[in-house]
C-alpha cells in the first residue's frame, strides 16, 4: 500500500490505472465511490447506483479530508482503494449511528471525469470592472471552461443545468473589441454557445427558444449547416412546415450527404403529408352536410 501522508493516515491501493492528467486541487470531480467500515463488513455510503454522479468541487463539497487527499493522487479513469485512519476520516466522535467513534474506514473510488475550474473560480470573484480589464485570452478560457461544464451536464441529460452554464459563458462574452481579430475570436466562441443553446432548448422542448439561438448563430455564419439544421428542427416541432423546409433544404445544399439532415427532410415530408390528409378530412366533414 502507498502511504500518501507519511504517517499511515491515508493508504492507497491502485485497482486500475488511469489514462488522463492528475486531478488538480481546483477541480470539480465526478466519482463513483463506496464507503465501508474498517473490516469491510458494513457499507455506510455509496453512489454506485447513481446514473449521473454529480460534480463535486474539491475543497468545498468533499468533507472527508483523507478522501480529498486520495482524490488528488488520482487520474481520470483510475480506480483505487483508500484506507483512512480516524484522524483523516470521521475522528474521535465518528458519525452516529453509521460510524462508531475512532473508526478506520475504507473507500473504493473511481474517477469518472473532472473539470479544472481554477480560472473560472477566480474570474467570478472579480468585480465587473476587473473582469472587463482582463486579457481576452483569459476571458475566452473561462468561457470555454463554462461551456465544458455545460457539455458535461448536457451529456448527463441535465439539460436545465447545461442551459444555465452555456448562458453563463455567453454573459462574459458581451465585451466589445476594437480589434477585428479579437472580435472574431469572441464571435467564434459565441457561435459555439448559440449552437449548444439551440440544441439544449430542443431537448427541453422549447422550440421557439431553439429557433432564436439557431438564428443568432446564422447571423454570425449564414452558411452554418448545423445552425440551419437546428432551425429546421425547431420549425418542424412548431409545425411551421414551410419554414422548416427552407432551413433544411439550405442545410442539405451545404451537406448533401448528411444523414441527419436527410432524415429530418423525410420526417418533414411524412408530417406534412399527414397534416394535409387531416386537413382534407376536416374539410370533407365540414362540407358533407351541405352535399347531403
Amino acid at each position: 500500500l502507498q502511504d500518501l501522508t507519511g504517517d499511515g493516515g491515508v493508504r492507497k491501493k491502485q485497482l486500475r490505472l488511469g489514462t488522463g492528467q492528475p486531478v488538480p486541487p481546483s477541480a470539480s470531480v465526478a466519482v463513483k465511490y463506496s464507503g465501508y467500515l474498517g473490516n469491510w463488513n458494513k457499507l455506510f455510503c455509496s453512489d454506485g447506483n447513481c446514473k449521473y454522479p454529480r460534480l463535486m468541487k474539491l475543497g468545498k463539497d468533499i468533507t472527508v479530508w483523507g478522501l480529498e487527499i486520495g482524490l488528488l493522487s488520482m487520474t481520470k479513469g483510475e480506480a483505487a482503494l483508500f484506507i483512512l485512519s480516524p484522524e483523516y476520516a470521521y475522528g474521535q466522535r465518528g458519525c452516529p449511528p453509521s460510524i462508531p467513534p475512532n473508526t478506520t474506514v475504507l473507500f473504493k473510488v473511481e474517477v469518472l471525469d473532472f473539470i479544472d475550474s481554477e480560472e473560472c473560480d477566480a474570474f467570478f470573484e472579480l468585480t465587473y470592472e476587473q473582469q472587463d480589464r482582463l486579457p481576452l485570452e483569459k476571458v475566452l478560457k473561462v468561457a470555454a471552461t463554462e461551456r465544458e461544464f455545460g457539455n458535461y451536464f448536457f451529456y448527463k441529460q441535465r439539460f436545465k443545468i447545461a442551459k444555465d452554464r452555456y448562458k453563463r459563458a455567453l454573459s462574459i462574452l458581451g465585451r466589445r473589441s476594437s480589434s477585428k481579430a479579437e472580435q472574431s475570436q469572441i464571435n467564434a466562441s459565441k457561435l459555439l454557445l448559440f449552437l449548444n443553446l439551440s440544441l439544449t432548448y430542443l431537448k427541453l422542448e422549447c422550440a421557439d427558444r431553439a429557433l432564436k439561438y439557431g438564428e443568432l448563430a446564422l447571423e454570425m455564419d449564414q452558411g452554418n449547416a448545423k445552425a440551419l439544421f437546428r432551425c429546421g428542427q425547431a420549425c418542424l416541432y412548431m409545425r411551421e412546415y414551410g419554414k422548416s423546409r427552407d432551413f433544411l433544404a439550405r442545410a442539405q445544399c451545404i451537406q448533401p450527404f448528411n444523414r441527419d439532415i436527410n432524415n429530418e427532410l423525410k420526417k418533414l415530408a411524412r408530417y406534412y403529408k399527414e397534416y394535409m390528409e387531416m386537413e382534407k378530412e376536416m374539410c370533407s366533414q365540414m362540407f358533407d352536410p351541405l352535399n347531403s
